[in-house]
């Protein structure tokens, strides 16, 4: 059904959501946004799962935003461009706003998306060696879709202090940062992660799924409107000089003209 995730679910209801490009450090395809938007979907509506675990094969959790896919938006025209920014904005909504715990077993680094990805979890618990860093403003982009999320998960005052350097940091100043709730020995991250799902088990799914609206409801507000401005942001950003430069000195091995 899905070739850039998968899902297995245990006979207690917990259910393992795998990004599955490891060659590619998970990095968010076209095809992966629109499988987890659907695995979201399905995950959400089957009343069989309890909780639902999202991780990362291989080495990286999730490296960001693909950058063949970028740079196809990139030569795409504009509502082309609005139309796959919208994706990327929705299938993270469908993520936070998923009806069931999410619990994040960061297993490796997790830059650009990969940060927002995290922050779309419940609750998020990374290995002690993982690296972390809202990397865009160094090809020239911002962590525009991403962005209501990690705000809401570190606050404006901890999110400014990494959200526009592209600086890169460890799982410990994840932890001061909100952004991990602990990092742990890689060895004992499956019973960290044990830890967070097992209480889930004792309660009613119902009534999990309603306090988690609640939360929702009586936290930092992320509307459509707030939605669209972070699609038209990205999009302005595809569009821009720096971006352009920014992505094609990546792929040629170069500085962009404007770093130092």
């Amino acid at each position: 059904m899905y070739e850039t995730i998968s899902i297995e679910t245990d006979a207690r209801g917990v259910a393992t959501l795998t990004l599955d490009r490891a060659e590619k450090h998970n990095a968010l395809s076209a095809q992966m946004i629109d499988e987890l938007t659907q695995a979201a979907k399905t995950l959400g509506t089957d009343d069989a799962v309890r909780v639902v675990i999202l991780t990362g094969a291989g080495k990286s959790f999730c490296a960001g935003g693909d950058l063949r896919w970028m740079q196809d938006q990139m030569a795409a025209d504009a509502e082309t461009r609005f139309v796959e920014a919208k994706k990327l904005a929705m299938m993270l909504n469908a993520l936070n706003e998923l009806p069931k715990p999410l619990i994040g077993r960061v297993q490796g680094q997790a830059f650009g998306g990969g940060v927002g990805m995290a922050s779309v979890c419940d609750v998020a618990i990374g290995v002690e060696t993982a690296k972390f860093g809202l990397t865009e403003t160094r090809l020239g982009l911002i962590p525009a879709t991403i962005g209501p999320y990690v705000l809401a998960r570190l606050g404006e005052a901890m999110a400014r202090r990494v959200f526009m350097s592209a600086r890169i940091f460890g799982a410990e100043e994840a932890v001061t940062l909100g952004l991990l709730a602990k990092a742990v020995p890689a060895d004992a991250l499956d019973d960290a992660i044990e830890a967070e799902v097992v209480p889930y088990l004792t309660c009613a799914p119902g009534a999990v799924a309603e306090a988690k609206r609640f939360t929702r409801w009586l936290g930092m507000p992320i509307t459509e409107q707030v939605i669209d401005q972070t699609i038209a942001g990205l999009v302005d950003r595809w569009e821009s000089a720096e971006a352009q430069d920014g992505i094609a000195a990546f792929f040629d091995k170069r500085k962009p003209d404007w770093a130092n």
